[in-house]
């Protein structure tokens, strides 16, 4: 099995983290998976992060269709599935439409499992920013009776920063204290709403806070992505095709549209 696993960040940027990521999906895949980790053009942002560019929804659109097209590059080379890692699940709901292969999010996998589980889960962010976007995600989702609070990590741009060049202790103290406002709310499981965060606690160990179980969205989402593709090479389930978003155009109305609207931008996602 092979899947596309599409990062909201550029490689090298940051090595320990680069380095997390291979080791962290290695090792929840399972034997005969390959997981080819993409990221963004190298040219995307100059700084070590994204964190700047994710604050507009008038450029989460041009990061959409760049994500949902790379989902359509995944197919054609033949991948058995697309996952986005990035918990505002930038794209899916297009590459959806645009693709027959399963693609996952990390935000709608994680949010979805602790709904299925009958959870109320506490969301933990360090972006202010994206609390708006992840939030009315949960409630398009239909499943904003499950969240039982969105809690901010304090100085949480700075403690990243830290716990990415191996400085960990603010990072634990700020979630921490995230994590018990979560449980003062109510949560009963806690879910990291960005990736990078997932990635520390990841190399960390990290499992719980404050006596509350701590999902690894990213392995969450490996793992739902290959029960997905099995089950739909056993013929358990299948991919819909009735409906606007799910109905499909024949393949050379869609290359034409391509050729009209891309050019030759499509071959080119990576």
């Amino acid at each position: 099995m092979r899947i596309w696993f599409h990062k909201h960040t550029v490689e090298g940027r940051l090595p320990l983290l680069d380095d997390w990521y291979r080791k962290h999906l290695a090792e929840v895949a399972s034997p005969g998976t390959t997981i080819d980790i993409k990221t963004l053009p190298e040219d995307t942002y100059g700084d070590a992060t994204p964190f700047d560019l994710v604050k507009f929804g008038a450029l989460q659109i041009h990061f959409n269709a760049y994500f949902a097209q790379s989902a359509v590059v995944a197919e054609r080379e033949g991948y058995d599935a697309w996952v986005i890692a990035a918990g505002q699940d930038p794209g899916l709901h297009d590459a959806r439409a645009m693709t027959s292969i399963p693609t996952l999010g990390y935000g709608e996998t994680a949010f979805f499992y602790s709904a299925l589980m009958g959870y109320r889960f506490g969301v933990l962010g360090f972006m202010p920013a994206l609390r708006e976007i992840i939030s009315e995600n949960i409630e398009r989702y239909g499943i904003g009776n499950r969240l039982s609070s969105y809690e901010m990590a304090a100085d949480g741009h700075e403690a990243v920063r830290l716990a990415v060049n191996g400085d960990f202790d603010l990072f634990l103290d700020a979630y921490g204290a995230a994590a018990q406002r979560a449980a003062e709310a109510g949560a009963q499981l806690l879910i990291p709403a960005e990736g990078i965060p997932t990635e520390i606690f990841w190399h960390l160990g990290v499992k719980e806070l404050h006596g509350l179980p701590l999902i690894d969205p990213a392995g969450l989402l490996v793992r739902m992505t290959e029960l997905t593709v099995d089950a739909q090479r056993l013929g358990i389930t299948s991919r819909s095709g009735a409906g606007y978003w799910f109905r499909r155009p024949d393949d050379r109305l869609t290359e034409h549209i391509e050729n009209v609207f891309l050019g030759s931008t499509i071959g080119k996602v990576a």
